[in-house]
């Protein structure tokens, strides 16, 4: 068993011991005030003030609760999972879906059925988002937002190929890659690839859906190698060695595939709306438009995540942390907080207030919640996710072959789950 397997298994077991009867909530005396801990991460400067300003509009309509923020940005989950553990947990946190089956199995939070009243319209919300924080039939986290993946590329790079619109399908896209990427010299460096590929399971999860192939199976072991699954992934594979028409961003000194598109490296990348901003901000003359992730074997496709408000089930102050809750994830706390474009709001309500789904830069990702995969996959998913990267790019880099890689990976990822298990 490998450190990262025995320090799961430790954690595992810390978490069912105290999968014990929550604290009964503290009685408040009548105009006392409370102070509330909530803790997040910060993926934008913006973000922070954002949040600030929020609270402290609650703190207006609710005087006798304070917010205290702490903003955690290196090993977030670790020290979530450290403070759960050692029973000094803010009362409310950010919880991404891809870590939520964990906590929601081992019953370190509130289940929030019993606060949610028909006022606060459920119902708005978009329902695969509410799933990714349901656990046999309990909801344990309201979505504050989420983002998709959609095809941007560089209008003038594509009206230089002769393209005249993005392509729809994968094939187009692949006919499109050739003529985006350009030797300009004739020296054999390629100066501009017609796509930015991000090589890791977060993005290609979709890929391996769409020829049918699944990335866990019912009882969450790793299903990738299979060859449906694998035929998702070759197209990526191929385009990177065969073609020559896909590049990383590391391959170009850059560290993402946005920057790649703005630094004129690539003339088309998979991204979230955070790019959106980050085009305005930091590359303000790129001319570049959006458009759905293109079809693959006739079935449209791509990616969702999403973060929720999560109530730490041993909190003392249950009544407070729903009513930050329910403010944060109202119309009118989550409109405030999604008028930045860094990500969609979780109610659909607010999507259309704010005119995403009608903005044509926005109205890809909006369109692509309909059909995303979520980027969950059970309590087993960091094994899996650790061990699929590391393969995956050795098969892209030509070490091995891929169906190799992906049985490699898959193999040590279910031993560890065994063990886990």
């Amino acid at each position: 068993m490998n450190v990262v397997t025995r320090s799961a298994g430790i954690f595992l077991l810390a978490m069912a011991a105290i999968a014990l009867p929550g604290c009964r909530p503290a009685s408040q005396p009548s105009g006392q005030i409370i102070t509330l801990r909530l803790s997040g991460w910060q993926s934008n400067p913006n973000e922070k003030q954002r949040l600030d300003y929020l609270l402290r509009k609650f703190e207006k309509t609710h005087p006798t609760i304070q917010v205290k923020y702490e903003t955690i940005n290196s090993e977030y989950m670790d020290v979530i999972k450290t403070r759960l553990i050692g029973d000094v947990a803010p009362d409310v946190f950010y919880l991404d879906g891809f870590e939520a089956p964990l906590l929601m199995q081992y019953q370190v939070l509130e289940p929030l059925d019993r606060y949610i009243t028909p006022e606060f319209n459920l119902a708005d919300f978009e329902p695969s988002l509410l799933n990714a924080f349901r656990y046999r039939n309990q909801l344990y986290g309201l979505p504050k937002d989420f983002s998709t993946l959609a095809l941007i590329y560089n209008k003038q790079a594509l009206a230089a190929a002769g393209i005249t619109h993005p392509p729809k399908t994968w094939a187009a896209f692949t006919v499109a890659a050739r003529k985006l990427t350009v030797d300009r010299n004739g020296d054999g460096k390629i100066d501009q690839y017609g796509f930015g590929i991000a090589p890791e399971l977060a993005r290609q999860t979709f890929m391996i859906k769409a020829f049918g192939g699944q990335l866990v199976d019912q009882n969450g072991f790793a299903t990738f190698a299979a060859p449906n699954s694998l035929r998702g992934l070759e197209l990526i594979v191929n385009q990177y060695r065969r073609d020559r028409t896909a590049a990383q961003p590391t391959d170009v000194g850059a560290t993402w595939g946005s920057e790649m598109l703005g630094q004129g490296k690539a003339a088309m990348v998979i991204e979230g709306p955070w790019s959106i901003p980050y085009f305005k901000e930091t590359f303000p003359a790129l001319e570049f438009g959006t458009a759905e992730v293109p079809a693959i074997n006739g079935k449209p496709g791509t990616m969702a995540y999403t973060v929720a408000y999560v109530m730490n089930r041993k909190t003392r102050h249950k009544e407070a942390a729903w009513k930050l809750i329910a403010y944060l994830t109202g119309k009118e706390g989550m409109k405030a907080w999604a008028d930045q474009g860094l990500a969609l709001p979780a109610r659909r309500s607010v999507l259309g207030e704010l005119g995403y789904d009608k903005n044509t830069l926005y109205a890809p990702f909006v369109a692509g919640a309909r059909y995303a995969t979520i980027w969950q996959a059970g309590k087993h998913l960091p094994t899996i996710r650790m061990n699929f990267n590391n393969q995956f790019i050795s098969a892209l880099l030509g070490e091995q072959p891929l169906s190799d890689a992906m049985q490699r990976a898959q193999d040590t990822a279910n031993r560890e789950i065994s063990w886990a298990n």
